[in-house]
Order: structure tokens, then sequence, then C-alpha cells
């Protein structure tokens, strides 16, 4: 009887233990399954089923960008496109490509866009073999901004293929910058990826506002909190009003900090 007693209290021991072991591993299992929402640091991505993609809802301010790649735009729809009281705040605008590529479609949307009350912005993307500063005229001629609009951006995300483009790169963008900030009256944003924004950006562009595309990270790291604006975080967005996929990005900044980046009033 007693020996009984004394295996069945080992056995009250051992599952005991069991017990113990399968709550840890539980626990370690449901860690591991969690860890992706942990790092996320609340971003609160949430699937959007009128958008077509996951936006981080811990930002308000939600935007898209295009060009003339994505055809005929209905603005109206654009600007009334709603779900869960997620909405269109603002639309950048491709205007200028290089030394005298003038997007096609850029003078109706940046005039449609403005009708909707859209926050309208309008960029260049920049060719590092072309010079910078029939660049810098190519915008400057074709954009006329006004209080209200984004300030100009600069679509930096190509280095050059030579060695020979590479070398002078740097020196040729800050003419380009300098040739906007001088005729506009306001820095540009900085569009870009995380490679040319550590092999050019950082350290030598640190005071211009920042737009970084990063279409894998759950959260942005390694950026200047101060001057990061703009997450361009998906290509594979649905709006109404557009065809195709549409670049959807996040306002990351305060909401104080959106004034910072737009035309004042030159009176």
């Amino acid at each position: 009887m007693r020996k009984k007693k004394k295996d069945n209290l080992g056995r009250r021991v051992l599952n005991q233990i069991f017990s113990i072991r399968g709550v840890y591993i539980l626990i370690v299992i449901s860690l591991i399954t969690l860890y992706p929402v942990y790092v996320s640091d609340g971003q609160k991505w949430t699937y959007i089923e009128s958008f077509g993609i996951k936006l981080p809802l811990r930002y308000t301010i939600h935007g898209i960008d295009v060009s003339h790649h994505n055809n005929e735009i209905d603005w109206h729809k654009v600007k009334h496109s709603t779900d869960d009281n997620v909405e269109i705040s603002f639309c950048f605008i491709k205007a200028t490509e290089g030394e005298d590529l003038k997007d096609q479609d850029f003078s109706k949307n940046w005039r449609e866009a403005k009708k909707t009350g859209l926050i309208r912005g309008a960029y260049h993307f920049y060719v590092p073999s072309a010079n910078p500063v029939e660049q810098a005229q190519n915008f400057i001629e074709s954009v006329n901004l006004k209080e209200g609009d984004f300030v100009p951006v600069l679509d930096f995300e190509v280095q050059g293929s030579s060695k020979r483009v590479r070398a002078k790169l740097l020196e040729n963008v800050k003419t380009f910058i300098n040739l906007i900030e001088n005729h506009y009256g306001v820095k540009p944003i900085i569009y870009t990826n995380g490679h040319i924004y550590r092999q050019y950006i950082k350290g030598n562009f640190d005071s211009y506002p920042l737009w970084i595309a990063d279409y894998q990270s759950q959260k942005l790291e390694g950026y200047s909190d101060s001057k990061l604006m703009f997450w361009q975080h998906s290509t594979d967005g649905t709006v109404d009003g557009i065809s195709g996929n549409v670049d959807f990005n996040v306002f990351v900044a305060s909401k104080s900090h959106l004034e910072d980046i737009c035309i004042k009033s030159t009176h």
C-alpha cells in the first residue's frame, strides 16, 4: 500500500513537471509566432479590402503616387475612396524625368488632383547620366507650385551604371538640389531607397525631408526620425478611379510637421 502511494506521488510529480514543461514550450512557441507583431512596434498593420493591401494604421494620413503609367485617372473617385474610415489624403504626381522628358499626363493630373482637395506634390525622376542643371530646369519649367502644395520632390533611386557617372553623382545631385531650392525657396523632399540612402544621402543631405521606399520591413529603422516624413510601403494597392496597381505611402511624422513640407503663402 505504501509503495502504491509512493508510485502515485511520483506520477503526480512527473505530471506536474511535464505540465510545467508543456506550458513553457507553449509560451516559447507563442512568442516566436507573435514576434513579428512585437517587432512591428505597434504599426497596426491591417488589411483594407477596398485598397487590397495592409496599411499601417498607427498612422492616419495615407496617400498614393502616380505617373502616366497609371493611365487616365478619375480623381473624384480617388478622393472618395475610403474603407473603415481610411481615406486617400495626398498624392505625388510625376512631372519630369532627366533633361527633357515631361510626363504626358502631369498637367491633367496636377489640375484635377487640386480640384478634389487632395494635397498634391510633384516629383522629378533623377537620371544620373544627365546634366543636373538641365534636369532642374526641366522641372522648374514644368511645375508651378501653389500655397498648400507639397515642396518639390527629388526621386533619387538609381546611381548609374558607370564608374564615371557614379564618381560625380553626389556633386551633381547637390547641384540639382541647390537649383531647386533657390528657385522655390524651400528644401525639397528626397525620395529614395535604403541602398541609395546609405550610399549618398546619409551624411550629405541630413537636413532634407526624407521619403523612403521599403516594401519588406514591418517598421522603418536606421533613418533620422526628425526628417523622415513619408514611407512608400507598397506598390500593389488598388484605388477606385485608377486601373491597375498603385503605390501606397503614409505620412509617418507628427501631424504638426505636415505644414513644414508644404508651400507657404508668398503674401
